[in-house]
């Protein structure tokens, strides 16, 4: 099997520096370093231009230095992005071309112009139909998606083929969410219960792709980035980059992908919502920042660029592009008041620096703006936020007890299973001295009784799916069953627990 693992990392423009020093220490040193000191390691990796002139501006050079020997050497390649980390979907093709093209100058300034890069990173993995095009025409001949961009739903895409968007002529690659997640989650902790997690993808002929944020490694989940380095060191990976998986893999396939992002699910493109987190239609203040935004942006296109002050304005509004104070608008579960804020303001400091602005177009900028903020404080002091992220917990989990033991008969051994191959889990890890990994599922078999998996950002479940075969689980499953279809009887009252 022929691995392709596509690392992204990215800080807002601004960021922090106390914050930038602690994911650089935490995160993107150890990756680096661990990229430069294997020199065997292949990956495809997306880092956009406005980390790069943070990592300039607060003088990490050497992580910058690292990244271009690593693509002189051909062990990494680079992917294109948006600068900025807007949502492509949302722009006119006009500002997609610029997000991409100022993205591109960077690279090439901080990682050398010799650079071929082939590969396309959408931010979110957002995805609509007026991409392909685009992205064809600036010279880019993939994309990478997630795979449920390739019918709506996850697990129909054949890893033995090549998929091409379909009148475009642009390749796509789509990332398998199962890996994925396994490595994100941090249930493996090793290369070595990683291959055991991937014993019978290692043992096919087929490709993989897994994508994630580098932050994952160090930051999110600190410890996580010695496995990642150890995996670069292990030899029972045969890692290439994305671009190389053609050079194995032949048969073509074409597609129409769908809209979609890498968090979207079946329900939310069935309902047309899979752009939630970035445009929720029951969330004003999505609809005024929306608003705000088209306000700066007519007001930029409206400006000479011969005028003195064109660089510095267009520069602003390319900033305030980023798709960040969208997403921690959402609530859905991501909140920041700051961020929230500080987008607003990128914006309105955009339209005061329009020489010569209407004051009609000033006032309606600070009414926007206002009407941000204080719906925002407003909706934080209430509680409002809290309830929304309860509601939503709600509608994303249902507890697993409520969908088995309240259901009663063979369902009741569904849950029985479940809690035997975690006891399993558990004792098997403290076994093995992975006591992290243990008390994890000691805690995933407390909340399952207790009904407080709803709060699991990745059900346990799912977790114990990635940890065991398929065919094992279900043999379980059909075990326990039929134990309760022996053991209850034929009338409504039970007896026994």
């Amino acid at each position: 099997m022929k691995w392709a693992n596509f690392l992204h990392i990215y800080q807002p423009a601004g960021q922090q520096p106390d914050i930038l020093a602690a994911v650089v220490s935490q995160s993107y040193r150890p990756i680096l370093e661990g990229i430069r000191d294997h020199r065997h390691v292949q990956l495809t990796f997306n880092i956009n231009g406005a980390l790069l002139e943070l990592f300039d501006k607060n003088k990490y050079h050497d992580l910058i230095d690292i990244l271009r020997q690593a693509s002189k050497e051909g062990r990494l390649e680079f992917t294109g992005s948006a600068k900025y980390h807007a949502f492509l979907p949302f722009l006119s093709p006009e500002e997609i071309i610029r997000q991409i093209q100022i993205n591109n100058e960077s690279l090439a300034y901080f990682l050398g112009k010799e650079n071929k890069i082939r590969g396309f990173f959408p931010p979110e993995m957002g995805y609509d139909s007026k991409l392909p095009a685009i992205i064809k025409s600036l010279g880019f001949e993939w994309i990478i998606l997630d795979e449920i961009a390739c019918s709506g739903m996850p697990g129909q895409v054949d890893y033995n083929k090549i998929y091409e968007i379909k009148g475009s002529g642009l390749n796509v690659f789509f990332r398998e969410r199962r890996l994925s997640n396994l490595i994100m989650s941090a249930v493996v902790r090793s290369p070595e219960t990683l291959r055991e997690a991937m014993v019978k993808d290692l043992k096919s002929s087929r490709y993989l792709v897994t994508a994630m944020d580098g932050e994952t490694f160090g930051h999110h989940r600190p410890g996580l980035e010695k496995m990642l380095i150890n995996i670069f060191s292990s030899p029972d990976f045969d890692l290439i980059k994305i671009s190389d998986i053609k050079n194995y893999y032949h048969d073509v396939v074409e597609i129409e992908p769908v809209k979609s992002t890498w968090a979207s699910s079946k329900e939310d493109i069935d309902k047309g919502i899979q752009f939630l987190s970035w445009a929720d239609p029951e969330n004003p203040i999505h609809l005024w920042q929306r608003h705000l935004y088209d306000l700066a942006l007519a007001e930029v296109k409206d400006l000479d660029s011969n005028n003195p002050r064109w660089n510095l304005v267009r520069e602003k509004m390319d900033m305030a592009s980023s798709s960040d104070h969208f997403w921690w608008a959402s609530a859905k579960p991501w909140w920041s008041l700051e961020m929230i804020e500080f987008g607003a303001f990128r914006l309105l400091d955009t339209i005061r620096h329009v020489p010569d602005v209407s004051r009609d177009v000033l006032e309606k900028a600070l009414d926007y703006y206002e009407k941000i903020v204080t719906t925002a404080f407003n909706w934080q002091r209430t509680g409002k936020i809290r309830e929304m992220m309860k509601e939503q917990r709600s509608i994303l989990r249902i507890p697993f007890k409520d969908r088995t033991v309240s259901r009663g008969g063979a369902e009741e051994g569904v849950y029985w299973a479940f809690i035997s191959m975690m006891r399993d889990l558990e004792k098997k890890a403290a076994e093995k001295g992975e006591y992290e990994k243990a008390i994890l599922w000691r805690d995933a078999i407390y909340k399952l009784e207790n009904s407080l998996d709803i709060y699991d950002t990745i059900n346990a479940i799912d977790l114990l799916r990635v940890e065991i075969p398929h065919d094992q689980v279900e043999a379980v499953i059909e075990k326990y069953k039929e134990q309760y279809r022996k053991i209850r009887g034929g009338q409504p009252e039970q007896r026994g627990s």
